[in-house]
């Protein structure tokens, strides 16, 4: 799931606050943590399993809290924090219907193909099914992906660290970046999962206050509505569903049919069960039910984390002030109230709501669990990448033919690769404001058409070699086609949500978060048509080559659950029952 970035137009002439001695050691306490732990696991990679999938080591708690928590960064922190200023309760989506329904999937339908095929990566699992073609188009993507998004999280970091704090920026930029380096170049996957399981609970500790107290504040959540609603004029920033009627109706303009299809489907599937940087985590469990478990036990936590993401920015909308005691007014990012006259955009609630609450100590806590979110992004896409590079194109491509010890050295020296890479997209995005929104572009062009490839191929015997090929390559180019149609003259975007005579309001209406939703959509349908197209005009892939990889051609082996409780399909109804329960009462 594409999160919000931390835009390039946050620069402040000041820095929000000082950190008291105590919360400084708390954040040199934890830098020399994650390095200390690089050391200590890197005596347990010396293998490729070990180093790329954690040996397949994992419990289905372990592999569930990475797995959620690879997502979990500080640009999803932040960035939908200040969505939730801007659009109100519909930033819940992002986390709802946007994630558990495919968590879920991913866990009881795809997992175990994932699983039994012992493949190393997606792409890998592409190569399996569909051959080199599908392979490297989604490998080459996926590893300049990952990089670029390193860099944005990398950049994103020092950023924050210079408005909230006042440090150097490039001081930030090569603290993390060395930071990182040393230790998932020397533990790998392992020593990335221990920290994103420390970063988890770093959030949870560090900002769990920020809801309770502003809730207390705020006089409890009838009275924060109802504050709202007399701030912002309407109750529309309350509701979840019964706003999604029209175009017009709601704060982010988008309509019910974006947030199902768009995202609910496409992108939620599409991220959830493809994108190897959380994908990869699941696969380190240590056995078939583990594997299924964990996105169960992610999606149960994913379920709850609005309350230290969402809330924050609906609380700041009534109880956020300035220094003379009037509600301050946050602005789009890069509009001239925030580049030429100081104010503070969006995405920086979430550090507004630290400073106001806490105190030293916990400011510190507060400020090392983004820090930790920054750095675990980092790490999760520098890993990935390594896996990726390593696998799907310098072992496949490269050299076929090297030893295990010799793939485990390519993927350290990778990873250092990765991460000079990600410093130079870091200066890249400092340099140049619109960067940021173009990584999210991409991240949608890959995602959207990669789902429709992976899910017919996984579902569907038929589905050829070249049909998943070319089904991903033209999914792909729609996608950039409809983004360059739109970016050309925005007036277009009416063809992409069907409605050919739209108003100039319902037009303006349509926010680009909205666009993504639609764009994704119909990237995915031209995706699976082509495929479906190209695979009935093309030789058949023998069935005797789909065991282990497509449903009615493999055996599902028993995952050793015997007891109903034990079972990770009674624990998914379990969470979709309560996920239905939350949007009725939010609707």
């Amino acid at each position: 799931m594409p999160v919000v970035p931390i835009p390039a137009a946050m620069f402040l002439a000041t820095q929000l606050t000082h950190l008291a001695p105590v919360d400084v050691a708390i954040l040199v306490l934890y830098f020399a943590m994650v390095i200390f732990i690089g050391f200590y696991v890197k005596g347990s990679t010396n293998t490729s399993e070990q180093f790329f999938l954690a040996g397949r080591e994992m419990s289905a708690w372990i592999a569930g809290l990475s797995f959620v928590s690879a997502n979990l960064g500080s640009l999803e922190l932040m960035g939908w924090a200040g969505a939730a200023y801007q659009y109100g309760i519909l930033a819940t989506h992002w986390y709802w219907i946007g994630a558990i329904p495919a968590m879920l999937f991913l866990g009881i339908v795809m997992m175990p193909f994932y699983y039994i095929s012992k493949t190393h990566s997606v792409p890998g699992y592409l190569q399996l099914r569909f051959g080199e073609g599908a392979r490297a188009v989604s490998a080459v993507s996926f590893a300049f992906m990952t990089v670029l998004m390193s860099g944005v999280n990398m950049y994103s970091m020092a950023l924050v660290m210079k408005v909230v704090l006042g440090w150097d920026i490039n001081f930030s930029i090569w603290v993390g970046a060395v930071t990182v380096a040393i230790y998932v170049m020397l533990g790998g996957l392992r020593s990335a999962i221990i920290n994103e399981v420390l970063q988890f609970v770093l959030i949870w500790a560090g900002a769990a206050l920020i809801p309770i107290l502003g809730l207390i504040e705020a006089g409890g959540w009838t009275n924060l509505k109802s504050q709202i609603a007399v701030r912002m004029g309407s109750t529309d920033y309350m509701h979840m569903w019964s706003t999604l009627g029209s175009f017009n109706g709601n704060p982010m303009g988008v309509h019910w049919t974006g947030i199902v299809f768009g995202l609910g489907f496409v992108i939620s599937f599409g991220y959830w069960t493809t994108d190897f940087l959380v994908v990869q985590r699941v696969l380190s469990a240590n056995n078939l039910r583990a594997a299924r478990l964990a996105p169960v036990i992610g999606s149960a936590f994913k379920m709850f984390v609005p309350f230290f993401v969402i809330l924050p920015g609906l609380l700041a909308l009534v109880l956020l002030k300035d220094s003379s005691g009037h509600l301050m007014q946050l602005y789009p990012d890069g509009s001239d109230m925030v580049l030429h006259h100081g104010m503070h955009s969006f995405n920086e609630v979430l550090p507004l709501m630290m400073i106001r609450y806490l105190g030293p100590g916990l400011l510190g806590l507060g400020i090392t669990a983004l820090v930790a979110g920054f750095m675990s992004g980092m790490a999760g896409n520098v890993s990935a990448f390594s896996t990726v590079w390593t696998y799907d194109l310098y072992g496949a491509y490269i050299n076929k033919k090297a030893t295990d010890s010799h793939y485990v050295s390519m993927g350290r020296w990778s990873t250092i690769v990765g991460m000079a890479i990600s410093v130079g997209t870091a200066y890249l995005v400092m340099n140049a404001a619109s960067i940021m929104d173009y990584v999210q572009e991409l991240f949608s062009f890959f995602i959207a058409p990669l789902f429709a490839t992976v899910i017919l191929g996984m579902l569907w015997k038929r589905a050829s070699k070249a049909g998943g090929f070319w089904g991903l390559l033209s999914g792909t180019a729609a996608s950039v086609a409809m983004w360059a149609m739109v970016y050309h003259d925005k007036a277009n975007i009416r063809f992409m949500i069907l409605q050919p005579h739209a108003s100039v309001d319902t037009i303006m209406r349509v926010q680009a978060m909205a666009a993504n939703l639609y764009r994704a959509a119909w990237s995915w349908l031209i995706c699976a048509v082509v495929t479906i197209v190209v695979s009935y005009c093309t030789k058949a892939t023998p069935e005797a080559q789909l065991t282990g990889l497509v449903y009615g051609s493999t055996i599902i082996p028993d995952d050793g659950s015997t007891k109903i409780y034990q079972k990770p399909v009674f624990w998914a109804v379990v969470v979709a029952t309560v996920l239905f329960a939350l949007n009725l009462w939010l609707w």
